[in-house]
């Protein structure tokens, strides 16, 4: 298990370098590669990405990602000596969105209920 645990994280910071420095897509956006999932045989891997912007930075940043799929395995195969080079498939990763989503709605809670105690105490000074 440590031995697939360390070659996904090998595969996530040889994507984020081949990103950053190599791939010159103008369609990809802010991306960050968060994780990668590799199944027991070492042959698929599962590449999650979160992109800061809007919703048509995340689809550009989709559209630049899957279309230069071959250069990006090409790259990863040549860096990381395994018998096969995993196929990749990218996937969005809303996780850091939907943590802030709901840390929003627990501090509107959290307002809500400050609230009525800031109006209760109003009340009772104004008699």
């Amino acid at each position: 298990m440590a031995r697939i645990e360390k070659v996904a994280e090998t595969i996530r910071k040889e994507i984020s370098l081949i990103l950053h420095d190599e791939l010159k897509d103008p369609r990809l956006g802010f991306v960050t590669i968060t994780a990668v999932e590799l199944t027991k045989d070492l042959r698929i891997a599962k590449v999650f990405y979160s992109v800061l912007g809007s919703e048509q930075d995340r689809q550009n940043t989709k559209l630049a990602l899957d279309s230069s799929l071959g250069f990006i395995r090409k790259l990863v195969a040549e860096r990381i000596q395994l018998r096969f080079a995993p196929e990749l498939m990218f996937r969005e990763d809303n996780s850091t969105e939907y943590g802030a989503k709901i840390e929003e709605i627990l501090n509107e809670i959290k307002e809500e209920k400050n609230e009525p105690k800031k109006n209760s105490r109003a009340n009772k000074k104004k008699p």
